[in-house]
């Protein structure tokens, strides 16, 4: 079943156009990974399917009870938000703002959700800790329990392993690994075409070439040979 179906899509800003005729679907459970130049349009594509931002042209269709408010985002961090003086448990707790409806406080199951969701991301141990004194793996573990606590559906991932060290990196990509395999779909934007080759099931390249399909043919296209190389992102 298509959760996501996206059709000619115009991306940009008043006068200037990033990327256009953009047509994709995502199935539920895939694990799909934007990748391409920058400047492309990756992030704008992320936050028009959020309805952050409007298409100039085109159309996305929601499937599956899926909505952009039930979709779960991790953007990229700016500097400030490194720096957010709140627990660990309120910034998880804040994914689930949309569940609040007209309600001024968040229910018992929210905070349930919440606390489900530390423990199964291994970060129950760090809730009264403050968000900013975390070393960033552990805040980028916070951050997607946010995430989940927006959704069992989807989650939109903005270059979720930007500088963290290598060992952190790969227990983050296993740990998204785990939650697509528990059914949870991925959609990610990255610069580590290795590891979107390893653990996407098909990418999405756009840029001066256009792709969309799985992994296997990514790797026999044209675009995907100008950006794999011995094994490594030219």
């Amino acid at each position: 079943m298509d959760q996501l179906t996206c059709k000619n899509l115009k991306l940009g800003y008043e006068n200037i156009t990033l990327t256009e005729d953009l047509s994709f679907s995502v199935e539920k459970g895939d694990y799909l990974c934007i990748v391409g130049e920058n400047g492309a349009g990756k992030s704008t594509l992320m936050r028009t399917l959020l309805r952050l931002q409007k298409p100039l042209a085109g159309t996305i269709e929601y499937n599956d009870d899926l909505t952009a408010s039930k979709i779960g985002y991790l953007p990229q961090q700016t500097i400030v938000q490194k720096d957010f003086p709140a627990s660990v448990y309120e910034v998880v707790l804040s994914g689930c703002q949309n569940s609040l409806g007209v309600h001024l406080f968040y229910s018992k199951a929210a905070k349930k959700r919440a606390y489900d969701n530390m423990e199964r991301l291994g970060i129950s141990d760090l809730a009264k800790w403050c968000y900013r004194d975390l070393s960033g793996g552990q805040q980028q573990r916070v951050l997607l329990a946010r995430a989940l606590c927006a959704t069992e559906k989807m989650l939109l991932l903005d270059e979720p392993v930007a500088g963290l060290d290598p060992l952190v990196t790969n227990e983050m990509y296993e740990l998204i690994k785990k939650l697509n395999d528990e059914g949870i779909t991925v959609i990610m934007i990255s610069h580590d075409i290795v590891s979107s080759v390893k653990y996407a099931k098909h990418i999405l390249h756009i840029g001066n070439e256009f792709f969309f399909g799985t992994v296997e043919d990514y790797k026999k296209s044209s675009a995907g040979s100008s950006y794999l190389e011995g094994g490594e992102a030219k």
